[in-house]
C-alpha cells in the first residue's frame, strides 16, 4: 500500500491534454468495410450466364460463363435462387428473317429440329444456299419442310403456311404469329416463349393490331416481320418436375424448407378474414360564412 501511495504522489496531470483537438486523437478501427454497388434483379438483366458472341454469325455452339446468380463485376449474390444445373450448349439464333422486297419469296429448307437447354422452345436448323442459321421452330415443323420468307406486301393477303415469314400487312386477319418485330428491321422480337402465339385482329391506316399472349392489344407497323404459326414445345408449362434433383438439374438452388409462411410456425398466422365494413361517405365541406360589406 505504501508503494502505491508513492507512485500516485509522483504522477502529474498535464493540462495541455485538454487543448488537443478531437481530430488529432487516434481512434481504433476494428472493422473495415467498403461500399459496393449491388444491382437489383430484374430490369431485363439475367444473372444466370454470359454468352460470348463472336464477330460473325455462326451455327457452332458458343462459349458460356455461368454466373450462378452473382454480379459479374462485384461477385455479390444478386439472385439467390440460381445456381448449379446442367451445362448446355448455347446456339445463336438469327432473329432477322430477311427476304426479297419484290418478286417471289425466298424458299428455305429445314435441316433438323433440336432441343436447346437455354430456351424453352425448340430450334430449327435452316439452310438456304451456302448459309445455315437457327430459328425458333413452330409447333408442327419437321425436318425437310420448305418455308418461305418475303418482305413484299401484296394488294391481296397471302395464304401462308406454318413457318413462313411475311410482313404484318401481307397476312390475313386471324393469323397466328410469333417472333414479331417491335420496329421494322430491328431484331427485337416478341412472342418467343414455348407454346405462345399472337393473333392479328384488325388493320387501320398503316398499322396492324396484334393481340399478344397476355391478351393485350398493340398496334404495329404493317412492315414489321412476323413468323406464321405457334411456337414449338407446347406442353412445356405442363411438364411435371417430379423431384428436387430435377430442379437442381434445371439450375435452381434449393431452399431450406424451414420457412413456411402460412402454417402458423413462422410469419403470418392463419386467421379468419375481418367482417365486412362499409365505406364511409366523404366528409362534407365546412359551410362558409358570407359577410356583407356593402355600406348604405
Amino acid at each position: 500500500m505504501n508503494n502505491l501511495t508513492r507512485l500516485l504522489s509522483k504522477c502529474v496531470i498535464n493540462n495541455q491534454l485538454q487543448t488537443l483537438k478531437p481530430s488529432v486523437a487516434a481512434i481504433q478501427l476494428r472493422y473495415k468495410c467498403k461500399e459496393v454497388v449491388k444491382p437489383k434483379p430484374g430490369n431485363s438483366v439475367q444473372y444466370r450466364r454470359i454468352v460470348h458472341y463472336k464477330d460473325e454469325y455462326t451455327v457452332e455452339p458458343l462459349k458460356i460463363t455461368h454466373l450462378a446468380g452473382r454480379d459479374p463485376v462485384s461477385g455479390r449474390v444478386v439472385a439467390k435462387g440460381i445456381g448449379g444445373g446442367e451445362k448446355h450448349n448455347y446456339h445463336w439464333v438469327k432473329w432477322v428473317r430477311d427476304g426479297p422486297t419484290e418478286g417471289p419469296p425466298r424458299s428455305e429448307r429445314v435441316v433438323e429440329i433440336i432441343d436447346d437447354g437455354c430456351r424453352t422452345a425448340k430450334l430449327a436448323l435452316v439452310g438456304v444456299g451456302d448459309e445455315l442459321k437457327y430459328i425458333i421452330a413452330t409447333e408442327n415443323m419437321k425436318a425437310g419442310d420448305i418455308i418461305k420468307t418475303s418482305r413484299f406486301i401484296p394488294r391481296i393477303p397471302v395464304r401462308p403456311n406454318e413457318g413462313d415469314a411475311y410482313p404484318l400487312g401481307a397476312l390475313p386477319l386471324g393469323t397466328r404469329i410469333h417472333c414479331l418485330e417491335k420496329n421494322p428491321g430491328h431484331p427485337m422480337h416478341w412472342i418467343l416463349a414455348a407454346g405462345t402465339y399472337g393473333t392479328i385482329l384488325r388493320k387501320f391506316e398503316d398499322k396492324v393490331v396484334v393481340q399478344l399472349p397476355s391478351k393485350r392489344e398493340f398496334a404495329f407497323d404493317r412492315t414489321c416481320m412476323a413468323t406464321v404459326g405457334r411456337v414449338s414445345n407446347v406442353e412445356f408449362n405442363k411438364e411435371h418436375i417430379g423431384s428436387p434433383q430435377r430442379l437442381r438439374q434445371l439450375g435452381y438452388r434449393p431452399r431450406s424448407g424451414l420457412w413456411q409462411r402460412k402454417t402458423g410456425k413462422h410469419g403470418r398466422k392463419i386467421r379468419p378474414l375481418p367482417p365486412m365494413s362499409k365505406a364511409p361517405p366523404p366528409p362534407k365541406k365546412p359551410e362558409q360564412t358570407i359577410k356583407l360589406t356593402l355600406q348604405l
